[in-house]
């Protein structure tokens, strides 16, 4: 018999699922071509706007894009019962870094190879606000076999390796947020964070069996320590502990380790 999903967790899907099937029309905002193209020719738009929200929003909110809004999460929750492996992180985990690095310092150059930024357009490469359609200098098939490369890769590696693969390997939205959630422990504010309670455990570590990312989580509540660059803040663990060892707090750092004996929520 099939286990129900508790409530937050099913609302959760159902939002990344969503996401997937809108691909279709956000695909360039979220296009690391795009932010290229875009950079050629002096022009931000919507790639570039979008991942420097994902980096402001991470100051406050980590990584909850990846857990709650991310088209990328809905792809590979959909295929997770076909391989529900954990993957090893250490292996992986230095993958998207590899890749980020020379994207980042690609776009930097070619800002100032063209000058500078000077025009601002939103739908740069987006027709009628549909990211697969095609265009005079782009043909539709050339959209569309971008969009199925994206679609095969997280996919395939979901299946092939294991439990949100492609997170740990290619995903080039991830560092925005990991470097805006390192500035944010650095200072200390306030913000969506993890905390537990090592005292209300019971080692039974649905939490670690049951992490999307493929993370030690009991180990991190024994130590009540929570905080982790590749937690995404999904509240798996949060949704399944059924002695509330682990709750959503909005925190500063400092509040640490004894936050859920002093009813911080």
């Amino acid at each position: 018999m099939l286990r129900q999903l508790p409530t937050r967790q099913r609302i959760r899907k159902g939002i990344v699922i969503i996401a997937f099937l809108s691909f279709p029309l956000t695909m360039n905002f979220l296009s690391p071509y795009v932010i290229i193209d875009g950079a050629m020719n002096g022009i931000v738009n919507g790639s570039l706007i979008l991942f420097g929200l994902m980096f402001l929003a991470s100051l406050f909110l980590g990584r909850a894009w990846c857990g709650w809004v991310c088209p990328g999460a809905g792809m590979e929750e959909i295929v997770e019962p076909i391989n529900r492996s954990a993957v090893n992180r250490r292996k992986l985990d230095w993958i998207k870094w590899l890749i980020w690095i020379p994207w980042i310092s690609l776009i930097v150059f070619l800002v100032f190879q063209s000058g500078g930024y000077h025009a601002v357009n939103m739908l740069h490469l987006t027709v009628d606000g549909i990211s697969v359609s095609g265009s005079p200098d782009r043909p539709i098939i050339f959209a569309y076999l971008i969009y199925y490369i994206v679609i095969g890769l997280f996919i395939g590696l979901a299946i092939i390796v294991g439990r949100r693969a492609a997170c740990h390997t290619i995903c080039w939205m991830a560092p925005f947020m990991m470097i805006g959630r390192w500035i944010r422990n650095r200072f200390g504010w306030p913000s969506l964070r993890l905390v537990a309670n090592a005292s209300a455990c019971t080692d039974c570590k649905i939490c670690t069996r049951l992490c999307p990312m493929s993370l030690d989580v009991h180990t991190m509540v024994l130590a009540e320590q929570m905080e982790h660059s590749e937690c995404i803040l999904c509240g798996t663990c949060v949704d399944h502990c059924g002695k509330d060892a682990i709750r959503f707090s909005f925190s500063s750092q400092n509040v640490g380790k004894h936050a859920l004996h002093t009813g911080d929520q």
